[in-house]
């Protein structure tokens, strides 16, 4: 399925690191993926790429092979905006400043007083390095903005000279979005500077990744008002924030007004918006809207004015003309490899190997995850020894999904040594890779390992995450390591950082393992940080059902007020469950009406439970009752609880009733499944409704499950009990072809053998229940020593029946009366047999060794000679057997 990159020539490529060029590319390739795109003026920062890749790129236009002969560079001049470019300002004189930022606090800025002339002096050896990078007299700017609260003051120096580009800085570059939204609306207020879409653009995107969308609408609304047309950037900007903010349907919304506006998106929009579609699970619209772009884009380029047709395949819709980035590449991989599409993903990476575009390690990661995700191990090999080929060096999430990748397939050796690997590449493991091996580690219980890797998240002073310490304190207690695991969890309780959600995951670990006292002081703990929320009581009661503990559950939901806290539906649901299990239904019954007064029945799952009780316990009124107010409180039945209340009553044969409920619930619109019929079909043996049972076994092979062994055995002793031996041969053999005949299959059909006489069928049958080993219960011994006990063969009788104890089943009535005609054939008299029998109930454990005393004696050991002389001695009569 997959491309097959070990056929895959090297040579094809530029080599990372090297100076080799590529002669089919219209761009240059030097280390580490840094792609030397050609330019154009506007472009837009890209949202962050899929697994982690390059978060900005500019826009790649191919030149013409005219253009390329000519060395032809993009004009300067008026920008796509139409805004002058200053090509002769010369290059400001950096002014110093010495003064600093205070503190920064949850995106605030707090400054220093200060006259901006002063601040300026000491600019270049206060300023960051990516201030410095931009030279000129950016970095003094940004420094006197970050440690001078008044703009008029901060800004004086240069208040009459930012430009267009200068403008843009500064803006993109600040960290908090209130003081992004000051300096705008004071270039605003100034009157002297002209703000275009790319000011625009950058404060959609820095109000966007702040979620402030009232002042992204009214931006919009005023960029309207302005005259201020959107741009390609502009949409993808929307689109992008709306998107990751998690407002997928108004990110769509944008795109739409796009559309509509005439706005055709270039790479970098058609990008977002694939992303976004692959956000919301939409992975279908992302591959056509890519189809549909890529396709418009080819015939553009090719000056033609066909109309799009609809795309077949990704093959069809990438013609060699359309350049894309490998960014582009990399989210299309991801979006296939999300939607399930292995095919389709393989496609793309071979796509972009043969239009001689690099891939980086960002494709090879997403590559790597969708083939070891879906069990291709064999290709995840292969794409590191491309990597290897490529000189592309693997990086941490390289490792950390190797890592994952080979835990999830139970190679837990092969990704710990993907751990050590990365060490030996000089890559610091990162939190994603101690959490994902230790994760490993504990729930394998491999403590040792799990603990060195702890040492060095404590040296490095890593910070361990709940998911994990939860998960390790599981490890400690499934391990036999309780006081270990006592200590793991206190030394994170005593720093007082942990959730309510942490707390409860603790507390569950211990309720699982039946550890009720360390759940106790674990919720004790919780109660002590005043962290208990509803979390703690639903675990605490789950571990005191599971302890038994059934008083307690019910006194720790009833204080749950008195904590302030109210039960939640899961709390009433676990509850009720856990004493409708443990057969006290009156007690479900009390909490199943709190709940119901407290409006938190949605569904009949809870009177299922109670009313299943009341049913164990043989009180059928009670379940009618209870069934009656759950209809009264207007609580849907399903087909759960009316096959429930079907059984029921088939059980106790009242045809009526259960009838009465299978109309119910047929007016009620709800189908008959596999679980009713069976019900039914057990309600007809019982009876002796051989009509009825064979209407619904029919309905059951209709089915889309068909009749399992006890439905088919129910039909099997209808037909046997009227002698109706075809039908049950048919049932009985289809029952062999599927492999699903049991013990009860062949000792009702050899019941029914015996009883039309034939032997020659029924013998035939015991001895393959002999060869199955289907003789174990009282039923089937009773059919094989009746058997043997009709034909004459009492060896073999009295041979069963020493077998029979020896297998500690206990002999009935039907067991001494087939004995019984053994000892009368063999001329014991009809008293003397009568008399062991009185014997027998009185005293069994004396009564069963006369038996056996009896029958011993009075059978020989020859069985030829034994046979002969009990003919003798018996009657031509059959002796009527059970």
């Amino acid at each position: 399925m997959f491309v097959r990159v070990h056929h895959l020539d090297a040579d094809c490529f530029q080599l990372l690191g090297s100076a080799r060029a590529s002669t089919n590319v219209g761009v240059s390739v030097s280390s580490s993926d840094k792609v030397e795109f050609i330019k154009k003026p506007g472009v837009q920062g890209l949202p962050d790429s899929p697994n982690g890749g390059v978060k900005r790129f500019s826009r790649v236009y191919r030149q013409t092979h005219h253009d390329r002969r000519r060395g032809a560079v993009p004009k300067q001049g008026l920008n796509r905006h139409g805004f002058v470019k200053d090509h002769d300002r010369k290059q400001r004189m950096n002014n110093g400043s010495d003064g600093r930022t205070l503190k920064k606090n949850g995106g605030m800025v707090k400054f220093r007083s200060g006259n901006a002339k002063d601040l300026v002096e000491k600019a270049s050896t206060n300023c960051s390095t990516k201030w410095l990078c931009y030279g000129g007299c950016i970095p003094s700017i940004l420094q006197a903005l970050e440690t001078v609260k008044d703009l008029d003051e901060a800004l004086r120096p240069w208040e009459e000279s930012l430009s267009n580009k200068e403008r843009s800085i500064i803006l993109k570059e600040q960290s908090c979005w209130e003081r992004a939204l000051e300096i705008f609306e004071w270039l605003k207020k100034k009157g002297c500077y002209e703000l275009n879409v790319i000011h625009y653009n950058i404060m959609l995107r820095i109000l966007g990744k702040a979620r402030k969308w009232n002042h992204v609408e009214s931006l919009w609304d005023e960029m309207m008002s302005r005259g201020i047309t959107p741009v390609n950037s502009t949409y993808g900007t929307l689109i992008d924030v709306y998107s990751k903010g998690g407002l997928m349907e108004q990110a769509l919304h944008w795109l739409d007004k796009m559309n509509r506006q005439g706005v055709e998106p270039d790479e970098v929009t058609m990008g977002v918006v694939v992303q976004t579609y692959k956000k919301a699970g939409e992975f279908k619209k992302a591959e056509q809207f890519f189809k549909n772009w890529s396709l418009s884009k080819t015939l553009k380029d090719e000056g033609r004015t066909s109309k799009v047709r609809t795309i077949g395949t990704l093959e069809s819709a990438s013609q060699p003309h359309v350049c894309l980035s490998s960014y582009t590449y990399n989210t299309l991989i991801d979006t296939y490899g999300k939607a399930g599409q292995l095919q389709e993903a393989s496609d793309t990476f071979a796509w972009m190997l043969r239009e001689g575009i690099i891939p980086n390690t960002v494709t090879f990661n997403t590559m790597i995850h969708i083939c070891g995700n879906h069990d291709h191990l064999e290709e995840v090999a292969l794409l590191l020894q491309k990597m290897e080929e490529l000189r592309c060096p693997p990086d941490t999430r390289t490792y950390n999904i190797l890592i994952f990748l080979h835990a999830k397939h139970n190679n837990i050796e092969k990704a710990a040594s993907y751990f050590k690997k990365m060490k030996e590449a000089r890559l610091e493991p990162d939190l994603v890779s101690y959490r994902t091996l230790l994760y490993a580690f504990s729930i394998r219980h491999m403590v040792d390992e799990a603990e060195i890797l702890l040492s060095e998240m404590d040296e490095r002073g890593l910070e361990m995450d709940e998911f994990t310490q939860s998960a390790l304190t599981r490890m400690y207690i499934e391990a036999g390591m309780l006081k270990k695991s006592w200590l793991w969890f206190r030394r994170f309780h005593l720093e007082g950082n942990m959730s309510s959600e942490c707390y409860s995951a603790n507390i569950d670990a211990y309720g699982e393992r039946d550890h009720i006292l360390e759940a106790e002081k674990a919720f004790l703990c919780c109660k002590e940080r005043r962290k208990l929320s509803v979390l703690e009581f639903n675990v605490m009661i789950k571990a005191y059902g599971i302890s038994n503990k059934y008083e307690k559950a019910c006194q720790l939901i009833d204080s749950m007020e008195n904590h302030g806290v109210l039960p939640d539906k899961c709390s009433y649901n676990s509850l009720i469950q856990i004493l409708a299990s443990a057969d006290l239904p009156h007690k479900a019954k009390y909490y199943l009406m709190k709940m119901q007064e407290a409006q938190l029945v949605t569904d009949c799952i809870p009177y299922c439970a109670v009313i299943s009780s009341f049913i164990k316990l043989g009180k059928l009124e009670m379940a009618e009752g209870l069934f009656e107010e759950m209809i009264g409180y207007n609580v849907q039945p399903d087909v759960v609880i009316y096959g429930v209340l079907i059984n029921a009553f088939a059980d106790v044969g009242n045809v009526r009733k259960a009838v009465n409920y299978v109309n119910a619930m047929r007016n009620a619109g709800l189908p008959m499944n596999a679980v009713i019929y069976n019900s039914l079909i057990k309600l007809y043996t019982k009876v002796g409704y051989l009509e009825e049972a064979q209407e619904a076994y029919k309905l059951l092979q209709a089915s889309e499950v068909g009749p399992d062994v006890y439905s088919s055995n129910c039909m099997i002793d209808l037909y046997s009990e009227r002698s109706m031996d075809k039908q049950a041969e048919e049932i009985f053999e289809s029952l062999k072809r599927k492999g699903d005949a049991n013990e009860f299959s062949f000792a009702m059909m050899l019941c029914m053998y015996k009883k039309i006489g034939k032997f020659k069928e029924a013998f035939q049958i015991v001895q393959k229940m002999r060869e199955l080993g289907l003789v174990t219960d009282l039923l089937s011994y009773n059919n094989v020593l009746g058997l043997y006990a009709m034909e004459g063969r009492f060896k073999d009788a009295v041979g069963t029946f020493k077998e029979m104890i020896e297998a500690s089943i206990q002999p009935d009535d039907c067991t001494f009366k087939s004995l019984g005609a053994i000892l009368v054939k063999c001329g014991i008299s009809k008293q003397a047999v009568g008399k062991l029998e009185i014997t027998r109930k009185k005293d069994p454990l004396s009564g069963l060794q006369a038996w056996k005393s009896i029958l011993s004696s009075v059978v020989e050991v020859d069985d030829t000679d034994t046979h002969l002389s009990c003919l003798a001695a018996s009657s031509s009569s059959t002796v009527c057997l059970c």
